[in-house]
């Protein structure tokens, strides 16, 4: 690919993000601080309502914080008018221009910088061919599949030459396949184009496929930036936990290294309690890593009997009733566990974390049928 084709690269910094909204019991976004480094791709990821669209329209232009700046390689941006950003924006739906065909649908915002018609096309043809649309060229977006479209759309944005490309929700409208398929050429695009990536999502699977780092927002705040893997098995909250689907939860308290409670005395790995240096703490294990054992095996962490066991296609998520309460294992393809059926379960010691109790008012656990 020419030069030509890439963006120019771009460090993003959000700095103390405040929006409030009129009628509002509570700010949208309250006080956001988020680095996106250069050539970098974060996910802000959250339920609806935690301020990651709201996000989006502050650093794209399209709404003003009360508070806070949004800066660009050093420059703040905070009251630069949208179109002046060097940012392009994808959305759920493409708006693409219906009586325009595809070529030149990509080609619209190159004149509009004022490129002449036939290189606009040139240009558009490339980055047609870049994310694999060269043969839609001639077509009108009324003909083109869900898929199609938001290919076009990724060529209409990166054609805009953008410092940083942002992406809200764009492939949550197609089918799980062609989803699949958008992510491999966001991985592609990003390895050729080398461009800054902001993407909101409410789906970690997505999160994980295409970003480098994962930011939660949890009403209106950051509760943990980090890599998705640290996000799920490091959690900083139980709010954190519970949001990426963590589904066992044992309370007791911190004495000495380990984690105390009615399953025993467990021990912690080196760095598991520096959020928690003494007192009432819970024990968060993620269910993909607890085992199933025989009820003698030596091995075995705690015991109790199967109350539940719930398809996840060819895996199986078992619910275990111990001392501790429910807990919860997602055993590989051949394990066929019966329920009443007596059992230990094996929590790896380099899998345990610990995080501070819920304060009061924390909501209850939420149903497990609401987080897997």
């Amino acid at each position: 690919m020419s030069a030509a084709c890439g963006p120019v690269r771009g460090h993003l910094r959000l700095e103390g993000l405040r929006r409030a909204f009129p009628g509002g019991q509570a700010p949208v976004l309250d006080g956001l601080d988020l680095d996106v480094p250069a050539t970098g791709s974060v996910a802000l990821l959250g339920p609806s309502g935690s301020g990651k669209s709201t996000t989006l329209r502050l650093v794209a232009g399209l709404d003003t914080p009360d508070a806070g700046r949004v800066v660009l390689d050093g420059r703040d941006l905070t009251r630069v008018a949208p179109e002046q950003r060097r940012m392009a924006m994808v959305f759920q739906r493409p708006r693409l221009f219906p009586h325009l065909d595809v070529r030149d649908n990509v080609a619209f915002p190159l004149q509009v910088a004022g490129a002449p018609r036939r290189r606009a096309r040139t240009d558009a043809e490339r980055f047609l061919d870049l994310v694999g649309a060269g043969e839609l060229l001639r077509r009108r977006p009324r003909s083109l599949s869900g898929g199609q479209e938001q290919r076009v759309a990724l060529a209409r944005s990166l054609a805009a030459r953008p410092q940083v490309m942002l992406l809200d929700e764009a492939f949550s409208a197609l089918d799980p396949s062609v989803r699949s398929e958008m992510h491999e050429l966001l991985s592609e695009l990003r390895a050729t184009v080398e461009t800054t990536l902001l993407l909101v999502t409410h789906d970690r699977h997505e999160a994980a496929a295409v970003a480098d780092t994962v930011a939660v927002l949890l009403e209106g705040r950051l509760a943990q930036h980090g890599p998705i893997q640290e996000l799920h098995t490091r959690p900083a909250t139980l709010a954190v936990s519970r949001f990426l689907g963590g589904l066992n939860e044992v309370s007791g308290h911190v004495d000495r290294g380990a984690h105390v409670s009615e399953l025993g005395q467990l021990a912690l790995p080196t760095g598991a309690t520096r959020a928690v240096s003494a007192g009432a703490a819970v024990l968060l294990v993620r269910q993909e890593a607890v085992r199933l054992v025989a009820l003698d095996d030596p091995t075995a962490d705690a015991f109790g009997s199967v109350t539940g066991i719930r398809s996840r296609g060819a895996r199986a998520l078992v619910e275990v009733a111990t001392a501790a309460g429910p807990l919860h294992a997602e055993l590989p393809p051949g394990q066929h566990p019966r329920l009443r059926q007596q059992v230990g379960l094996v929590l790896p010691v380099d899998q345990r974390w610990v995080v501070p109790a819920a304060a009061d008012g924390t909501p209850a656990l939420p149903d497990v049928a609401e987080r897997v």
